[in-house]
C-alpha cells in the first residue's frame, strides 16, 4: 500500500486547512507575535482545538485584551535568550543520545553528549529540505520547530495541489516528505513537558504547543493506520 492509500476521503480542502494550520504555528514559533495576539483575540485557534481528537485546555489562547509586549518578553525568554527560563527550539536540544556526527561550537554542551546544536536532526532536515527543493525561511536551524512547520505546510499545500489535479506520482511523493517530517517531529513530545515545566500548565505557549504537538501526532497517525 502507498502512502497515496493511507486516507481514502483526504481532499484537497483538507490538505489546505492542515497547511493553513502549520503555517500559522510556524509563523508564531518564529517569534511573530503579533500573529499570535491576533488569534488570540479572535479566537481563530480555540476554534482550531476544538476539532482536535483530544482535549486540550485553550483558553490561554483566547483573550479580548492581549499585551503584545508581554507576549513578545515571554517568547523571548522561552526561546531566544538563553537563560533560567529558556527552552531551546530545535530539536537537537532534546535528544537522548548523542548525534554520531558532533558538528556543534556551542559552549553548553561537549563533545559526545546529547543535546548539542546541529546535531543529527538538524543533518536529517537539511537533507529533506534539499530533497524536496524547499528551504524553510523560518527558525536559525534545521531542526528548529518554526522551520519544521513551515516545511510542513510548504508540502501540504503541494499534495493539496496534486489531489486537485489528479498526479498520483506527485501526491505520494508529498506524502513521503509529510511522513518523514511528522516522524521527525516526535520531539514536540519532549519540547510540550519542557515548555510546561517553564510557562507553566496555563501557560499561552504552553497551550499553542500542545496545539503543534496534537495537530501533528494526529496527522502521524493518519499515516501509521495505513501502513
Amino acid at each position: 500500500m502507498t502512502r497515496t492509500d493511507t486516507v481514502t476521503t483526504r481532499t484537497a480542502a483538507v490538505a489546505d486547512a492542515q497547511a493553513d494550520l502549520y503555517g500559522l504555528l510556524a509563523a508564531i514559533l518564529d517569534g511573530e507575535t503579533d500573529v499570535l495576539a491576533t488569534v488570540m483575540q479572535d479566537g481563530s485557534l480555540v476554534d482550531v482545538t476544538a476539532t482536535l481528537p483530544v482535549d486540550i485546555d485553550a483558553a490561554p489562547l483566547e483573550c479580548t485584551e492581549v499585551e503584545e509586549d508581554a507576549l513578545r518578553i515571554a517568547y523571548d525568554n522561552l526561546f531566544v535568550v538563553p537563560g533560567p527560563q529558556y527552552v531551546p527550539p530545535v530539536a537537537s536540544a532534546h535528544r537522548d543520545q548523542p548525534s554520531e556526527a558532533f558538528e556543534s561550537d556551542s559552549p553548553f554542551h561537549d563533545e559526545g553528549t546529547a543535546g548539542e546544536l546541529l546535531g543529527d536532526p538538524a543533518s536529517e532536515m537539511s537533507s529533506l529540505y534539499d530533497r524536496a527543493g524547499v528551504r524553510p525561511s523560518y527558525g536559525d536551524f534545521p531542526d528548529h520547530v518554526a522551520a519544521q512547520l513551515e516545511f510542513l505546510a510548504a508540502v501540504t499545500r503541494l499534495e493539496a495541489r496534486a489531489l486537485e489535479t489528479g498526479t498520483d506520482d506527485r501526491l505520494e511523493r508529498f506524502r513521503t516528505y509529510q511522513h518523514e517530517t511528522l516522524e521527525q517531529l516526535g520531539w514536540l513530545d519532549t519540547f510540550h513537558r519542557a515548555v510546561a515545566a517553564t510557562d507553566g500548565p496555563d501557560g499561552v505557549f504552553t497551550a499553542l504547543v500542545a496545539v503543534a504537538r496534537t495537530i501533528t501526532a494526529w496527522h502521524a497517525r493518519d499515516y501509521s493506520m495505513g501502513e
